[in-house]
Order: C-alpha cells, then sequence, then structure tokens
C-alpha cells in the first residue's frame, strides 16, 4: 500500500489575527501593523515619533512654566525700576524742602539779630542828631552799621519829604495844610528798617497832607 505523499495532504487552514486589540498586550493595533498573516508589524519610525511626540507634549508644560518665570522676572524688574525712581524723587524732594528750610531758618535768624539791633540803631541815630556821636563811638557806631548793610542787608528808610506809604510808615502825628497836595513826611521821630521787601520795622513818623 502506498502511503500518501506530503504534497497529497490538504492544506492547513490559516488563522489570521486582525483583532484590533492586542490580546496579550491589551493595547490597540493600528491596521497598516498587521500584516495578512495577523503578525503585528513593526511600523519604521512609529517609535520615534511617538519619542518625539512625546517629548513635545512633556516639553509644552516646561516651555509654559519659563514663559511665566520670564514674565514674573519682567514684573518685578519693572516694579523695581518703578520703587527707584519713587525712591529718587521722594529724595529729591526731601533735598529740595532742606534747602528751602535752611533759608527760610537762616532768614529768620538774620531778623531776629537785626530785630535785636534795632534799639541800638536807634541810639545811634539819636546820638548823630545830637552831634554826641564821636570819638571811638562814632568808630564803632559806623562799623555796625557797615556789618548790617554788608551781611545782612539791612536797609534804613524814612526821610522828611518822603510820601507817606502805610506798609512803610507808622504815622504818629497828622496835620493838614493848604500847600500839600499829598500826604507827606513831616518829621521822622525813628527811622524804619528793612531787609529786601520784608520791613523789620516801620518808619515812625509825622506826616502833614492836603486839607
Amino acid at each position: 500500500m502506498t502511503g500518501a505523499s506530503y504534497d497529497d495532504q490538504p492544506e492547513q487552514p490559516i488563522i489570521r489575527d486582525k483583532r484590533r486589540m492586542d490580546p496579550e498586550t491589551y493595547e490597540r493595533r493600528d491596521a497598516a501593523d498587521v500584516a495578512d498573516d495577523g503578525t503585528q508589524v513593526p511600523s519604521s519610525g512609529a517609535e520615534g515619533v511617538a519619542g518625539t511626540d512625546g517629548e513635545a507634549v512633556e516639553g509644552a508644560p516646561e516651555a509654559d512654566e519659563q514663559r511665566a518665570e520670564l514674565l514674573d522676572l519682567q514684573d518685578q524688574l519693572a516694579r523695581a525700576k518703578a520703587d527707584a525712581y519713587n525712591i529718587e524723587q521722594r529724595y529729591n524732594a526731601f533735598v529740595k524742602r532742606s534747602r528751602e528750610q535752611e533759608a527760610a531758618a537762616r532768614d529768620r535768624g538774620r531778623a531776629d539779630v537785626v530785630e535785636a539791633v534795632v534799639p541800638v540803631l536807634d541810639d545811634i541815630a539819636l546820638a548823630r542828631q545830637h552831634g554826641d556821636l564821636d570819638g571811638p563811638f562814632l568808630a564803632v557806631a559806623e562799623k555796625l552799621e557797615q556789618v548790617l548793610v554788608a551781611r545782612f542787608e539791612v536797609e534804613r528808610f524814612g526821610a522828611v519829604g518822603d510820601e507817606f506809604d502805610p506798609a512803610h510808615h507808622e504815622a504818629l502825628m497828622h496835620a493838614t495844610s493848604a500847600d500839600a497836595t499829598a500826604t507827606t513826611v513831616s518829621m521822622v521821630a525813628q527811622p524804619g528798617y528793612r531787609r529786601g521787601s520784608a520791613v523789620i520795622r516801620p518808619a515812625r513818623v509825622g506826616v502833614v497832607g492836603p486839607e
């Protein structure tokens, strides 16, 4: 009995595994990754692409963090510049205010000195009117007057014939005259003193005006 040859044996059925889910890894398989015989075909470059996408996905949060950090640093820099500007402005205002206060204090000090010396100046003026200002006392009096004019900018005012100004004169006596066309100083009891436009003491005078 002649045995049947191998070629005469019936062909075995081919089972193709076209399942979309890998039964072992439970991962989804694309149609292109499954061969006709049911075996899974590795896709060339798939891992590289997946890896690239993964890196891009993982890198996106890092880029957002860096961008947020940059914005925060820029905000801190802007705030620091604003603080420095405000400090500079406050310092400049402080310097300006200090200089103004220093100048005002210096003026008040000079005015206080002049006010304290005014009675002495009155005595000098009275002695000069009576001819008693001579000798060493004359030299001292003239030196004092020179210092007050040069260093303290003190000016004496008030003379007979000056037009009466209530801002600079204090009228102690008032008379009228038919010949007068304006109110003028007719007599000086005490001269006045001023520093610039500031009157330290008004001149005390007698005046004559029209009837």
